[in-house]
């Protein structure tokens, strides 16, 4: 294989200008993302060896030789110069960023009220920088900026998102200057401040974008109540020049998606700690997702649901492990999500644009509405569902009782009073053959009901799961890791095609101790996740960690599947005898006995000259 790396843009450079092709058409040759185009001609990373073979092959086909740029007809070399002092930023400088800019408009304290208004300015500042980085490829190809301006007005479709002049960051900034068209009287039409400006800004956006609508455009950044700005302009062009930091630039050469990302969902955690019971409508903690989606383990092309999504971040980690595992493949995730609350509905867009994902998003309630249907009407099925619902959410079994999906009647019965397990039945029903799903519950949702006397519809139904061997197994995780309850969650794992070696038994995991304090949340160490999903997937008892039970004995335990119910949460602690704990007490009533004495003795001096005073 020749070597392209000897100068891998002049490579790319020459193919696109041999074959004709734009980098967005040269990565769907290569099966590649456009961003991922976009850094290799900026030097930012490399491809694999796989990759590097397709582009020898391209250059083969192309008569392009690799190393060597065609100087006759490819483009022009120049490089996107960074601004004076800039530096790629690290995660924790980026992070604190984001939280001194939602800081700064009024305290700590009531930063998380503010989440509506600065993730979409942060998201516009990303939109922004990318289209700069884009025009700059397009100054590449057709020689000076008014050119490449000029053809990206024409044809939008050169661009992922065509931005507007007045939602420039430069223009936003004041960096640089707008001349506004006067209206149809010929009066001035220039924003009389920021929070005008930035709200004319992102409906231009929409404007242009029609798929950004109810994504960017969800709050008035000049919105007045009682004769008062909700944010004082003073302060929101504080938050504008914080964004404006050289520094912190977020185009395609500066920062890659999954860096972003990160720093993103940094800032979804902050506001999710100061949100109070909503927080849990949009973020699962981070490590939680992660321990899932090393769970499922998903595959290239595989198709993944999550019926509540929140800020679409389960979804979003099965694509970064899914890459993890196979670091080769070119076919990504087929990612889908349905979201009740609007403004969650619109973090969910903002957040898989940011990771440069394809997320398929819907808004309505799942349990009365699903949105995502086959043909035939039928809920759509997948290779994986994921989901963190509302725990204990309350449930009507009348609305349910003619389900026109049939998802309860056939699968255990109606539940009636929790809904927990009428959203496992949901799962069971978005999943095709040899699906599987991983689904973070209330602890209650594995006991409810075993040892009554009384019958229970919850444990029928769990019943029913069993004696189907549908569950995989029950994770336990610690206390106090969800924003919206101090009580510890577990998830729970469906397999509609069991290994071999997994068939009549369940898993039952107990990780309720690994964790670390946090403030105000404790958290699940980094380095207790991979280790925590190796232990669940190997299948095999763990003393004080991991019990394997089968379907029978489940059974005689009247189906509590609770992990603390089979693994110890001191199982790991030594064991003593009556007899040993009487002796060691009997030593420590005559110490007691010693130590009091002593004491005594001590303070009778002191006793005696109180007295005389």
């Amino acid at each position: 294989m020749p070597n392209i790396l000897v100068d891998l843009r002049a490579t790319l450079l020459g193919i696109r200008a041999k074959l004709g092709l734009t980098q967005e058409q040269l990565a769907e040759r290569l099966g590649v993302s456009f961003a991922t185009i976009n850094r290799w001609e900026g030097g930012t990373s490399k491809p694999q060896r796989t990759q590097a073979e397709a582009i020898a092959a391209l250059a083969l086909e192309a008569g392009v030789e690799p190393g060597v740029e065609d100087a006759t007809s490819a483009p022009p070399r120049r490089s996107r110069r960074r601004a004076i002092g800039a530096a790629t930023p690290t995660t924790k400088p980026m992070e604190q960023m984001l939280w001194d800019a939602a800081c700064s408009i009024r305290g700590e304290k009531d930063a998380a009220k503010f989440k509506d208004y600065l993730l979409p300015l942060l998201f516009l500042k990303r939109l922004s920088d990318v289209f700069d980085d884009e025009i700059a490829r397009l100054v590449e190809e057709y020689g000076d900026r008014r050119t490449a301006l000029e053809i990206a007005e024409s044809d939008h479709s050169l661009l992922r998102f065509y931005l507007p002049p007045e939602a420039r960051w430069a223009i936003i900034s004041g960096r640089e200057t707008l001349e506004w068209p006067p209206d149809e009287r010929g009066r001035p039409t220039a924003p009389r401040d920021i929070g005008e400006h930035l709200t004319r800004a992102v409906r231009a956006v929409v404007k242009q974008n029609p798929s950004l609508s109810g994504v960017i455009d969800v709050v008035d950044f000049a919105a007045e109540r009682n004769g008062e700005r909700d944010i004082n302009p003073a302060k929101l062009r504080g938050v504008v020049e914080t964004f404006s930091d050289p520094r912190y630039r977020l185009g395609l050469a500066d920062v890659q998606p999954d860096f972003l990302g990160r720093a993103y969902e940094y800032l979804l955690r902050k506001f999710a700690e100061g949100s109070g019971q909503s927080a849990g409508e949009f973020f699962t903690p981070t490590e939680v997702g992660f321990l899932m989606a090393h769970i499922l383990r998903p595959r290239p092309g595989e198709i993944c649901h999550d019926y509540a999504c929140g800020s679409a971040g389960l979804l979003i980690k099965l694509q970064i492990i899914a890459r993890e595992l196979d670091p080769t493949s070119r076919v990504p995730l087929r990612l889908s999500g349905q979201e009740l609350q609007a403004e969650s509905y619109a973090v969910a867009q903002m957040n898989a644009i940011i990771h440069d994902m394809s997320v398929e998003l819907a808004r309505g309630d799942t349990m009365i509405n699903p949105k995502f249907r086959d043909a035939a009407g039928k809920i759509r099925q997948h290779d994986i569902v994921v989901a963190n619902p509302m725990w204990n959410q309350p449930f009507a079994p009348d609305i349910f009782s003619n389900d026109p999906f049939d998802r309860f009647r056939t699968a255990g019965g109606i539940t009636s009073g929790k809904g927990d397990w009428a959203w496992l039945q949901h799962t069971l029903v978005c999943l095709g053959e040899g699906g599987r799903a991983a689904v973070v519950l209330d602890t209650g949702a594995v006991t409810r009901g075993s040892g009554s006397k009384n019958e229970d519809r919850e444990r029928n139904i769990r019943k029913w799961f069993v004696d189907r061997d549908l569950i995989d197994g029950v994770i336990l995780l610690p206390e106090n890791l969800f924003y919206n309850t101090t009580a510890a969650g577990v998830i729970v794992v469906l397999n509609k095609r069991k290994p071999a070696a997994r068939k009549g038994t369940i898993t039952l995991l107990n990780a309720s101790r690994h964790f670390r304090k946090g403030r105000p949340k404790n958290y699940l160490p980094e380095e207790d996740i991979k280790s925590l999903a190796a232990v669940y997937l190997k299948g095999e008892a763990v003393e004080g960690e991991v019990a394997v039970v089968t379907t029978q004995q489940a059974q005689e335990a009247d189906y509590n599947l609770s992990p603390s119910r089979w693994v110890g949460q001191n199982g790991s602690e030594e064991v003593v005898s009556i007899p040993a704990l009487m002796q060691q007490l009997e030593q420590l009533n005559t110490q007691d006995v010693g130590l009091t004495g002593d004491l005594l003795r001590l303070l009778r001096p002191l006793s005696n000259v109180g007295e005389a005073q």
